[in-house]
């Protein structure tokens, strides 16, 4: 009976997440595909979405050998309707949602101050922290009448902590998404729903190349940032995964901060 009990232990340590449903948002490639592998290893079935169903495809393909399923949903964030359509299906073909990941992001207003357009301004508004706030409408409710719990992961940055040069609608919005997380924390603890948000550095992923590929901005964050260099997608996915468990039970309302040491200094 030991033995079994010790096999039994050791499998749950294993994949933490079993019988957990997880619903991330730009789950196809970069920061989102990391988080998706990761919580798929720890058990959980995570639907997938994006707007591009064959990127999506793809990786559910890769991750076939995990743990945990992985179902590829086509979405676009930035419309009501099919927000509602992928709750509804994801509810359909997993079961009730568990863990959150808001990862969809857009950051199309890059530029001067003075040249953002109002165009510009509300599609980043509507993606970065419409949408987030549409899906928590959608899920959080369903959470709290199971009663057991939730966990949802707000993908933010550190332009949400400090201004950046050129980026003022995308650091307005990821800074509306960090006070979002404290609110949602706020109200949510009641129910043992756990909301935190992540705020990377420079990561390299697609999304982010315009930055990476610039020789000129890379040795200016080499010259100045603790650790020297880019980060890796899988680097935030280990974070999320602590945050989806009941290893971070006792944690909501923070910002976990990873970015090689660039805002310490």
């Amino acid at each position: 009976m030991r033995g079994m009990d010790h096999a039994i232990s050791s499998s749950s340590a294993l994949t933490p997440l079993a019988g957990k449903v997880a619903l991330v948002t730009g789950g196809g490639r970069g920061i989102g595909k990391a988080i998706a592998q990761r919580l798929a290893a720890a058990g959980a079935t995570v639907v997938i979405a994006s707007r591009k169903l064959d990127k999506l495809r793809a990786t559910a393909n890769e991750f076939a050998s995990l743990p945990g399923r992985t179902l590829p949903l086509a979405c676009h964030a930035g419309r009501k309707d099919e927000l509602e359509r992928l709750v509804a299906e994801t509810i359909e073909r997993a079961g009730p949602i568990d863990i959150l990941v808001n990862n969809s992001a857009t950051n199309i207003g890059q530029g001067a101050a003075l040249e953002v357009t109002d165009e510009a301004f509300l599609k980043t508004t509507e993606l970065n922290v419409l949408a987030p706030l549409r899906l928590v409408r959608l899920v959080v409710p369903s959470m709290i009448e199971r009663g057991q719990g939730g966990s949802i992961i707000n993908i933010a940055s550190i332009a949400g902590l400090r201004p950046q040069r050129g980026g003022l609608v995308y650091s307005f919005t990821k800074a509306g998404l960090i006070m979002m997380t404290r609110v949602w924390a706020m109200e949510f603890g009641l129910y043992n729903i756990r909301v935190n948000a992540i705020c990377p550095g420079l990561i390299q992923t697609d999304f982010s190349e315009l930055f990476w590929k610039d020789p000129e901005y890379v040795g200016a964050l080499e010259r100045s940032q603790p650790l020297p260099r880019v980060g890796r997608p899988e680097e935030i996915g280990g974070i999320a995964l602590y945050l989806a468990s009941e290893e971070s039970s006792f944690v909501t309302g923070q910002c976990f901060t990873i970015d090689g040491g660039n805002t310490a200094v």
